[in-house]
């Protein structure tokens, strides 16, 4: 098993962990190369793990599809799948890793517990039981979906600190092999920081060129934790900007890859979602080539705060 690390441990063995990588010249190597030719870059976590920087997303209201799940694992050399149980494709997805054929210790599996099961023995439950629903002896990653228990008469702090201790518990036991958590913003973090022990090594929020939250990622990287984007696609908002296009154009590339690019080039775990194969490649064929300066620059200019998900910003 594992070590728990406390916060201040966390943040040494991910610094070391990162000066192996710096300035991600380990992405640099790639250019040119198919993506066959290439496994897909991993990001370390605190605890010595490594994250796939890439990732096929999942969500509720039609954002699944079984079919494209199993081409991205077999075709596209994708090996991390992002779920949670709030999406409702558990068993769907259980069965199309089965189908790949591909062995469990080559994927990396990342679900959530969502708010209706936050509380210790809630959580606990319901990990075990997402865990039973896909087919699945553990989790490589197992996050607190939102930051609201929306649990009234309760404390939302203490809810979620009585959460957290629960998943701290999970990842003792081995069934979750790290722990983090999806939508914190600083205040939700630093409170989570004094309420328990064991550093979270991933914060999932909401990421692509029109919301870049740098405070937060400044903040996660100062503590340890790794930061990852869902949406890096602005649910399509952001592939008609001009400054995207001319990109593209540029490098012979679509929009949509420009975006993921760009993300991945500034250290992000990048999860898009499509229930399309031929986007699932699309998207997944983002390391043959890299994005200049002066690319990286106009994109990051492009932030004006907009998002396309859910706002945590006034979570208590």
């Amino acid at each position: 098993m594992l070590p728990r690390l406390c916060w201040k441990e966390a943040k040494t063995v991910f610094y070391n962990c990162t000066q192996q990588i710096s300035g991600w010249s380990v992405l640099h190597s790639w250019r040119n190369m198919s993506l066959t030719a290439v496994k897909c870059p991993t990001v370390p976590l605190s605890n010595g793990l490594h994250i796939p920087i890439l990732g096929l997303g999942t969500s509720h209201r039609g954002g699944y599809s079984h079919d494209a799940v199993v081409y991205a694992l077999t075709h596209c050399g994708v090996r991390h799948i992002d779920t949670a149980k709030y999406y409702g494709c558990e068993e769907k997805l259980g069965k199309a890793i089965k189908e790949s054929g591909l062995p469990r210790s080559d994927l990396w599996i990342t679900n959530k517990v969502w708010s209706e099961d936050y509380g210790y023995k809630a959580a606990k439950k319901a990990c075990l039981g997402s865990c039973s629903e896909m087919g699945l002896e553990y989790f490589d990653l197992y996050l607190m979906h939102w930051p609201d228990p929306q649990k009234p008469g309760c404390s939302n702090r203490e809810m979620r600190a009585e959460t957290w201790r629960a998943l701290e518990e999970l990842y003792k036991e081995g069934v979750c092999r790290a722990i983090g958590v999806s939508n914190f913003v600083i205040r939700h973090l630093e409170q989570l920081k004094e309420d328990c022990s064991v550093v979270p090594h991933v914060n999932q929020v909401e990421y692509h060129p029109f919301q870049q939250p740098s405070q937060l990622m400044d903040y996660c990287r100062r503590e340890g934790i790794v930061f990852e984007g869902f949406s890096p696609l602005a649910k399509g908002q952001v592939i008609s900007s001009p400054i995207v296009c001319q990109i593209a154009e540029k490098h012979q590339r679509t929009p949509a890859q420009i975006c993921i690019r760009w993300s991945i080039q500034n250290g992000v775990v990048t999860i898009p979602k499509s229930i399309k194969k031929n986007r699932v490649q699309e998207n997944s064929e983002v390391f043959g080539f890299q994005l200049e300066d002066d690319d990286m620059a106009a994109l990051t200019s492009l932030h004006d705060g907009r998002r396309v998900s859910w706002d945590p910003t006034n979570v208590e």
